[in-house]
């Protein structure tokens, strides 16, 4: 069991939002926007991922020494 499973969980979380909104209304244009909007977030949380790990890297070659 996770620790923070017994925390309440926030409302307002934009993860939760957006994994909640409905799609029916959305024309195949704005589905595609979206899905376009999603793979650059996407790129851009992998990169972020990308980066933490060769600074953790580095630094713990650094301190290896």
């Amino acid at each position: 069991m996770d620790m923070d499973d017994d925390l309440p969980r926030k409302i307002d979380n934009p993860l939760a939002q957006l994994l909640r909104q409905d799609l029916g209304p959305l024309s195949v244009a704005d589905l595609e926007e979206r899905i376009r909007a999603l793979e650059g977030e996407i790129a851009r949380t992998r990169s972020k991922i990308e980066s933490a790990v060769n600074h953790k890297a580095s630094a713990e070659a650094l301190f290896k020494r």
